[in-house]
C-alpha cells in the first residue's frame, strides 16, 4: 500500500541531527530519507466486540496486515476515513499509528488479570488491554491530565469495557493505594516524542522547547512509584515513542537499579525490530538488547521502544496500606428499573452488583479493588440514570451489550442512510414490515450496538449521546 508525499519540509534541530548520526551511523541517510515520505495509517480490530476474521469479511477498506501485531491493519488515508464509517461508531476498531500499537501487543494479558495503564490517555493501549482481558479481571486507566482522562473514557465506552476504572492521579497517589496490586502494568510514558516528527514540524518545536532530560525526569519519577505496585510475578512493559537513550535504555536502567528483583524478559520481534543497545546506557548491561527498538526507516511505523520487566520475588519495598476489596453496597431496584433490566439477557453481569449513587447506576466488578478517595471519571459500568420514576439507560450500556442480549433491538445495514441520521441525533423512521415493540430499542449497525432510541409506533426518537454525535 503506497504512502502518501510529507507536503511540509521538515527541519530538524542540529543538536538532534548530530545525535541520531552517531546513533545510527551507515543508517543516517536512510532515516533522514524516510522522513520525506508521509506517514502510516492503522486500524487495530476491537476483539471484544468482533473477531478479526469476522471483522474482514465485513470490511468497508481494502486493509494490510501489520506484522507485529495480530489484529492491527494499514490503510490508505487517501483513499478511505475510517473516523467517518459507522463501523467507527460500533467501536468495532482504533484508529491507531502502527508502532503504537507494539506495547499492548506484546504485554502479555491473561483473562482475570488485574491491570494499570497509568498513562493512558487518550486510550489507545488501554482499549487493546480491554479487549484482551474480555471483560474479566479488571483494568484501572489513569492520566494525571483530567481533560486527556474524558478522552480515554469515551474511548473505553465505546469498546464496549465494563470492567475498569478511569481514574486521574499522580503516580505517588496511587502507590499509595495499590502496593503489590497489579499482575500487569504498562508505562507508555510521556516522552520527548521523536518518534511522532513526521506527524508535524510543532512535535520538532516542542522537542527544541522541552528536551530528553525533562522527560527522562518524569519518567523516572513514575517508575519509582510504578515499581512498588507491580505484583511479585508481574510483568511491566515499558515504552515509548522516542530514539532518545536517555528516555528508553537508560530510563530501563534506572528501574532495574530500584529493585534487585526486577529482570527483562525478551520482547518478541519481528522483521526490522532492532535489540536495544546495551552501549547506550551507562551500565553496559548486555541484558538490554532484550528491548526492541523500531525505527521508520526499517519498518512501516512512526518509531518505538519497548521493555519488558518481571518482578521475581517482593522486596517489601511498599509503604501504607495495599488497596484492599472494594466496598460494595448493592442498590434495591425499584419496579421500573427491573422492568428494564427483565429486558436484557446477558450474563455478562450479575444484577446483584449493581450499585446506586445519586440516581445514577453502575455495575462494579467482583475484583475491583479499592478507590476510594481517588479522583475518578468513571468506576465500573455506568447503567444509566433515574429520572422522575423512569430510567433512562446509558450510552455505555448500549455499547457493552451484543444485539442478542435485549429484547427490543433494530438494525440497519451500514449504507442505510437512516444509520447516518441517527448518528447525527436525527429522528428515524421504521419500514412498515419491521416489527419493533414501543419504548427503549437497541439501534445497531449491521448487527452491531450504536446507542438508544426511543420506539413511538415506527417513529425513534433519537437517544444517541449528544457528544459522541457524526458532525458532518
Amino acid at each position: 500500500m503506497p504512502q502518501g508525499d510529507n507536503t511540509e519540509i521538515m527541519i530538524l534541530p542540529e543538536s538532534f541531527k548530530d545525535r541520531i548520526k552517531e546513533q545510527l551511523k551507515d543508517e543516517y541517510e536512510d532515516y533522514i530519507g524516510c522522513l520525506d515520505k508521509g506517514m502510516n495509517h492503522g486500524i487495530r480490530v476491537n476483539t471484544a466486540k468482533i473477531s478479526v476474521e469476522d471483522f474482514l469479511k465485513i470490511s468497508p477498506f481494502e486493509l494490510e496486515s501489520i506484522p507485529w501485531t495480530d489484529n492491527g491493519f494499514y490503510y490508505d488515508d487517501k483513499k478511505y476515513v475510517p473516523s467517518k464509517h459507522p463501523y467507527y461508531y460500533a467501536g468495532l476498531y482504533y484508529i491507531q499509528e502502527p508502532s503504537a500499537m507494539t506495547p499492548a501487543s506484546v504485554l502479555d494479558i491473561k483473562p482475570g488479570d488485574t491491570v494499570l495503564d497509568i498513562c493512558a490517555a487518550p486510550g489507545g493501549k488501554s482499549t487493546e488491554l480491554a479487549a484482551k482481558l474480555g471483560n474479566t479481571g479488571v483494568l484501572i486507566s489513569n492520566d494525571i491530565s483530567n481533560s486527556r482522562a474524558k478522552a480515554l473514557l469515551k474511548n473505553l465506552e465505546l469498546f464496549g469495557t465494563g470492567n475498569m476504572s478511569v481514574v486521574s492521579e499522580p503516580p505517588n497517589k496511587l502507590s499509595e493505594r495499590f502496593c503489590n496490586t497489579f499482575d500487569k502494568i504498562l508505562v507508555d510514558a510521556p516522552c520527548s516524542g521523536e518518534g511522532m516528527f513526521r506527524k508535524s514540524q510543532s512535535m520538532v518545536t516542542a522537542w527544541e522547547n522541552n528536551g530528553v532530560e525533562l522527560f527522562a525526569g518524569l519518567q523516572r519519577g513514575i517508575l519509582n512509584e510504578v515499581v512498588k505496585m507491580l505484583k511479585p510475578g508481574g510483568t511491566m512493559l515499558y515504552s515509548t515513542c522516542t530514539f532518545s537513550p536517555t528516555e528508553n535504555e537508560q530510563s530501563v536502567e534506572y528501574l532495574l537499579g530500584l529493585d534487585p528483583s526486577l529482570r527483562l524478559i525478551d520482547v518478541p520481534k519481528v522483521d526490522g525490530f532492532d535489540d536495544g543497545h546495551p552501549e547506550w546506557g551507562n551500565t553496559g548491561n548486555k541484558e538490554l538488547t532484550k528491548c526492541a527498538r523500531l525505527w521508520p526507516h526499517k519498518i512501516r511505523g512512526e518509531g518505538h521502544f519497548v521493555a519488558l520487566i518481571k518482578k521475581e520475588t517482593d522486596p517489601d519495598m511498599c509503604h501504607g496500606d495495599a488497596s484492599g476489596e472494594y466496598a460494595f453496597k448493592p442498590y434495591r431496584m425499584d419496579t421500573v428499573t427491573e422492568e428494564f433490566f427483565n429486558k436484557i439477557k446477558s450474563d455478562r453481569f450479575d444484577t446483584g452488583r449493581i450499585e446506586e449513587k445519586s440516581g445514577r447506576l453502575f455495575y462494579i466488578c467482583e475484583d475491583m479493588p479499592d478507590v476510594k478517595d481517588l479522583r475518578l471519571l468513571r468506576n465500573g459500568l455506568f447503567l444509566g440514570e433515574i429520572k422522575k420514576n423512569r430510567f433512562e439507560p446509558s450510552q455505555s450500556l448500549a455499547m457493552y451489550l451484543k444485539s442478542d442480549q435485549f429484547d427490543n433491538v433494530v438494525s440497519f445495514s451500514a449504507d442505510d442512510i437512516r444509520v447516518i441520521k441517527y448518528l447525527k441525533g436525527e429522528t428515524v423512521e421504521l419500514e412498515d414490515d419491521q416489527d419493533i415493540e414501543n419504548g427503549y430499542v437497541l439501534v445497531c449497525v449491521d448487527g452491531y450496538p450504536l446507542g438508544w432510541a426511543k420506539n413511538n409506533r415506527g417513529v425513534l426518537k433519537n437517544k444517541y449521546l449528544s457528544g459522541w454525535r457524526m458532525m458532518s
